[in-house]
């Protein structure tokens, strides 16, 4: 039997209310196979970058991901102990599922 994650959409909805995400730039830790990703890109936010450790997990997501949100999300092999960005370059940090 698959796994159905939120099934009635009271993640989606409850992160969509607690914060304005458009034009906002987002780090994802643990972004899996982008399932989360694709959801946050319907807020509008300016930019994802959703990062995962598993190959497997970043190739289903690039496979999977819309043309008209490649502008938008850019998925990444790594880990949250080894990130290397500028700082103060997000607006927002969200893990979920992750732990």
């Amino acid at each position: 039997m698959a796994l159905i994650m939120d099934p009635a959409g009271d993640e989606i909805r409850v992160l969509k209310g607690v914060t304005n995400w458009r034009g906002k730039c987002i780090l994802e830790v643990g972004c899996g196979d982008g399932r989360l990703t694709l959801r946050l890109a319907t807020f509008n936010p300016g930019k994802i970058v959703a990062f995962d450790p598993e190959l497997k997990s970043i190739h289903t997501a690039r496979k999977n991901l819309p043309k008209k949100y490649q502008e938008r999300i850019e998925y990444r092999l790594g880990n949250a102990e080894h990130v290397k960005q500028k700082a103060n370059r997000f607006d927002i940090v969200i893990f979920s599922w992750v732990l």
